[in-house]
C-alpha cells in the first residue's frame, strides 16, 4: 500500500512553473496509475494564453467534474453552432469553484490568472478526443486563427 499523497502550495507552485514553461502553457499531474483506470483524476495547471479548443465528450461515461483549487478560470459552454450559452467565472476564493459538465456538451475554459489549477475527474479509460468531439467552428490548436479566437473568449470575462 502506498502512502497518502499531500498536495501543498509548493507542489502547486512547481506544477504551475512547469505549465508556464510548456509550449501549451499547461501541465497535468495524474493521480490515477494508468490511463486505462476506470476513473481519471488529475490536476491541471493552466496559464493565461493557453488555448483549450472547445470540445465535447460523446461517451456517456465521460461526464467531467472540475474543482478550482486556486486561481481563476473563465468557463464556457456552447451550442451546436458555436454560440456561447454560458460564460461563468470559476474562482477558488469567491465561492464559485465547481462545475459538472455532462457528456455531449461543448465546453472550454480560459485561465484568467497565473498559477491557476483545477482538479478534474471523469470516467476512464483515457481516450484522446476524436474529430467528432472537437468543435468544428473553433480553430485547431496552433492554427493561424487560434490566438484571435482565444482572445475573443478571454474578452468575455473582462470587467
Amino acid at each position: 500500500m502506498s502512502a497518502a499523497r499531500i498536495i501543498d502550495k509548493s507542489f502547486l507552485d512547481a506544477l504551475s512553473a512547469e505549465a508556464r514553461a510548456a509550449p501549451r502553457r499547461r501541465k497535468n499531474f495524474n493521480f490515477h496509475a494508468s490511463e486505462s483506470d476506470a476513473c481519471n483524476r488529475l490536476l491541471n495547471a493552466v496559464e493565461p494564453s493557453s488555448y483549450v479548443r472547445p470540445h465535447r465528450h460523446l461517451d456517456p461515461a465521460k461526464d467531467e467534474t472540475f474543482v478550482v483549487v486556486r486561481g481563476r478560470f473563465g468557463f464556457l459552454v456552447f451550442d451546436q453552432a458555436g454560440r456561447v450559452t454560458l460564460a461563468k467565472v470559476l474562482d477558488a476564493g469567491a465561492g464559485c469553484c465547481v462545475v459538472d459538465v455532462p457528456h455531449g456538451t461543448y465546453h472550454t475554459l480560459v485561465a484568467l490568472a497565473g498559477g491557476s489549477v483545477f482538479f478534474e475527474a471523469k470516467g476512464g479509460p483515457f481516450v484522446p478526443l476524436r474529430e467528432a468531439e472537437l468543435a468544428p467552428w473553433a480553430p485547431a490548436e496552433y492554427s493561424e486563427g487560434a490566438g484571435a479566437y482565444l482572445a475573443s473568449l478571454e474578452r468575455l470575462f473582462r470587467e
